[in-house]
């Protein structure tokens, strides 16, 4: 037998009391079944590749972001400038790689503040019920009442342009899908019987929320929130374009393509180019959401 599969079979086992043995068994399980999806495993790869070039931009940009070169404006994709320049002549590659650290800053940002909030708000309305889960639950479809860039619009103008004040705005809307997958899933674990025996062995009502029904609400909200990133692109993208997002001279890719839109016709690529990018990533970010879908979903499996 080789190393190979005496590692699964030790990983696959069961033995009595091997709590750490069934979780790496199980963890072991859910990267094969993600593995075997090869769009999923494309999308991850994309991803992946984004956020190495946003790290390591400083070294392979070919030009600094915000280098201008008038002499050498809307010049079309070619061997010095390989995606082209815009009406400042600066580089659109380059602007590309640095504007990337801006995207995935925003997504994780968002993803820190509306996912933990969301599942503390869920948990501890579906736990509770009565009138805590009714008031909570109303106060969740005030924000799902109108569409989520509307809102994000609204918060934004309220709050000031700004990249930090997006940010703010993008985790203001994206919560409340997050509670009420999260207040599904604490209805049917609050009558279960771990549930019952830890009430019974004394447990605080905040104990149960975060220990013991928090942790099983995370796959199905893994899953939706890989399936929001694509969205959150999407409305940090619509908040650049109109000039509420990140400010000039930031090389935005919303803000790339409003800039781009008077020589849309003529200089294409100015506006092409980051909103060819805005879609890879969009595309990658849902199909690595499909993939935990699959792969963390009973129900798909």
């Amino acid at each position: 037998m080789s190393v190979a599969q005496d590692w699964r079979t030790w990983l696959t086992s069961e033995r009595p009391g091997s709590r750490r043995q069934a979780r790496l068994g199980e963890a072991y399980r859910l990267l094969r079944a993600f593995l075997g999806h090869r769009l999923a495993v494309l999308g991850l790869l994309l991803i992946g590749l984004l956020a190495i070039a946003a790290i390591v931009a400083p070294l392979v940009a070919p030009f600094p972001p915000a280098a201008q070169d008038l002499a050498h404006r809307l010049e079309p994709p070619g061997a010095v400038h390989w995606l082209g320049t815009d009406e400042f002549g600066r580089d659109i590659l380059s602007r590309l790689l640095f504007g990337a650290r801006i995207t995935l800053g925003i997504v994780a940002l968002v993803t820190v503040i509306a996912a933990p909030v969301g599942l503390l708000v869920g948990c501890t309305a579906g736990y509770l019920g009565g009138f805590a889960d009714a008031a909570l639950m109303r106060f969740t479809d005030v924000f799902l009442a109108l569409p989520r860039l509307v809102l994000a619009l609204a918060f934004v103008a309220a709050l000031g342009a700004g990249i930090e004040n997006a940010v703010l705005a993008i985790a203001l809307v994206a919560w409340p899908p997050y509670a009420r997958i999260a207040r599904a899933e604490s209805l049917s674990l609050r009558s279960s019987d771990f549930v019952a025996a830890a009430r019974l062995m004394g447990a605080s009502a905040a104990r149960i929320v975060l220990r013991h029904i928090m942790p099983l609400c995370l796959a199905s909200l893994i899953v939706r929130v890989s399936l929001d990133m694509a969205g959150v692109v999407l409305i940090a993208a619509g908040l650049g374009f109109l000039g509420l997002g990140a400010q000039p001279p930031s090389p935005e890719w919303g803000a790339m393509i409003a800039a781009g839109r008077s020589t849309m016709l003529d200089q294409w690529w100015v506006a092409a180019m980051p909103g060819v990018a805005i879609a890879l990533v969009s595309l990658a970010f849902n199909l690595v959401g499909d993939g935990l879908r699959d792969v963390l979903d009973p129900k798909q499996r």
